[in-house]
């Protein structure tokens, strides 16, 4: 699948640190090839149309789209904030 970001999740991964821009570089490269990998929790959001939640590592989700071939990225950063505002 095509990934594409969204402004505010241009935004979001600027104030990422180094060590968590690796870890989602790494959730991204699998989301890209396998939505059902284990590692990354995929699920719908309750209460939000279309869009889904994925765990980077403990603290760290990012929320996105799927529209057609691609997903579109929304939000990433620690799990409340991200999920409150996906």
């Amino acid at each position: 699948m095509k990934i594409t970001r969204t402004t505010r999740f241009k935004k979001a991964w600027k104030e990422l640190g180094e060590e968590e821009k690796g870890l989602a570089r790494k959730a991204l490269r699998n989301l890209a090839t396998d939505l059902q990998y284990p590692a990354l929790r995929v699920k719908k959001m309750r209460g939000v149309e279309h869009i889904w939640e994925a765990r980077v590592s403990r603290s760290l989700r990012m929320t996105f789209q799927i529209e057609e071939d691609t997903i579109v990225l929304r939000n990433i950063g620690c799990h409340d904030e991200t999920l409150e505002r996906p």
